[in-house]
């Protein structure tokens, strides 16, 4: 933190509305429905380290509510299926609740985050901020009924931005959606017929989405494993590690 963020985060603890205290300059806090640049988000963020999680989503701040266990619970095993094809994919990055430079007027903070992390691959990358910027290849969003209010603005979003991959679990329903952008479009990926959502993007990323619903790991890891062990994970790992552009040159 600089020397002047550590100095404006001190004087919004003091009294936090605008204002000046022996020259050193103070900030409102971020609030719900505070319309901002995102370089004024992040200004306002960084200086009130207590907050944990906050969003621009089309020039619109919205400040999350405390996490319930469901959904903190359903993050975990989804992060932790994710990870585990992280770790038989040499050059794919995946992120848990990292904040998501997209443009000047959003600023989202996924649950997970996966990307492809090679130069000239992927569409995103992490700048010199430390921050990812651009449209992961996959988005994972953990939803309870508090934070449906948003979702349709985050989904357009992420549309609009490119993001090939959205994965929605809503925790309350008990549903998990897989959706492919096709076009301009987002479409629903259908299950086949035992039950398990495959990746287009990440290749052998195989999802029991029933399973992991119901909360039978193992079984979701044997589907994964199972996908892991195809040839077209294989075909994709050799892509990464090469020079080719696109996937079969």
């Amino acid at each position: 933190m600089s020397e002047k963020t550590r100095e404006t985060a001190v004087a919004y603890r003091v009294h936090p509305i605008v204002q000046w205290v022996e020259g050193v300059e103070t900030l409102p806090p971020l609030e719900s429905g505070d319309r901002l640049t995102r370089a004024e988000f992040e200004r306002r963020y960084e200086a009130m380290p207590h907050l944990k999680k906050a969003e621009l989503i089309k020039g619109v701040v919205y400040i999350g509510a405390s996490v319930p266990i469901l959904h903190a619970e359903a993050q975990a095993d989804i992060v932790g299926v994710c990870g585990f094809y992280t770790i038989y994919t040499p050059g794919i990055s995946a992120a848990d609740n990292g904040s998501l430079r997209m443009d000047d007027e959003n600023e989202l903070q996924p649950d997970l985050s996966l990307w492809i992390d090679r130069a000239g691959k992927g569409r995103a990358r992490v700048d010199e901020d430390d921050f990812l910027v651009g449209a992961p290849e996959l988005i994972v969003e953990v939803v309870d009924n508090r934070e449906a209010y948003n979702l349709q603005d985050k989904m357009d979003v992420y549309r609009d931005k490119g993001v090939q991959e959205l994965s929605l679990w809503r925790v309350a329903d008990d549903r998990f959606d897989w959706f492919r952008l096709e076009g301009d479009e987002y479409q629903r990926i259908t299950p086949d017929e035992k039950g398990i959502i495959t990746s287009t993007t990440f290749p052998g990323l195989w999802l029991n989405a029933q399973a992991l619903i119901a909360g039978n790991l193992a079984a979701v890891m044997g589907d994964l494993q199972a996908g892991l062990q195809s040839d077209e994970h294989r075909h994709f790992v050799e892509w990464l590690a090469s020079d080719d552009d696109k996937p079969g040159e």
